[in-house]
């Protein structure tokens, strides 16, 4: 029997996550647009959030590893309910213009504002989930959704959006099926949802 090529990680460093999703990230619509295409916002962009999200009660990230610890994709959840403080917002809007400038702040509000209560009440938010560029299409993005979806408590619906339209017939693969299309800018964001699954 094969051994897989990799092995999941619970709970992995935020900072190892940034740097992943980042790259992960280079030419995703909605990253690129808020980012204007810059890899250094790129970077602190993730940062300043991915350091917002870790500190969300019950947040969840979840990662491939492989035989040496370095990851390969990893995926960032939020459960249902689970917002920051005012303070916490506040830092992270510090941050992003800090680091990442005036437009990517801009813009990040403006998306959050026009996908802002589109999920389903009681689930689950699928924020990320990035594969290190040399291995797209290899299996890790399936095999860490796949692991991460099960990984839910029974009964867990997921919600997500997303900007890039090559990644709507996956979700559909994965049971999602499509609630709407949003028109911001250049973009048209797509909010999927996956209904909770039967408890067994």
């Amino acid at each position: 029997m094969t051994e897989a090529p990799w092995r999941i990680e619970t709970d992995p460093d935020p900072a190892a996550c940034t740097d992943l999703l980042a790259a992960a990230f280079a030419r995703e619509p909605a990253v690129t647009w808020i980012c204007s295409g810059s890899a250094s916002a790129r970077t602190h962009w993730f940062r300043a959030t991915l350091h917002t999200h870790a500190g969300l009660a019950g947040a969840r990230r979840t990662a491939l590893a492989d035989a040496d610890g370095r990851l390969l994709a990893a995926a960032v959840l939020t459960p249902p309910g689970a917002t920051p403080t005012a303070g916490a917002r506040a830092l992270w809007a510090a941050r992003t213009l800090l680091r990442s400038g005036p437009q990517a702040l801009g813009r990040t509000l403006r998306y959050l504002g026009a996908t802002e209560g589109g999920a389903p009440a009681g689930s689950w938010t699928l924020e990320f989930i990035g594969v290190r560029p040399a291995l797209t299409g290899r299996g890790a993005g399936r095999a860490l959704l796949d692991h991460a979806l099960s990984a839910l408590p029974a009964g867990a619906g997921v919600h997500l959006t997303t900007a890039d339209p090559s990644n709507v017939p996956l979700y559909h693969h994965f049971g999602f099926t499509t609630l709407n299309e949003t028109r911001l800018g250049p973009l048209t964001v797509t909010a999927m949802a996956r209904n909770p699954s039967p408890r067994r």
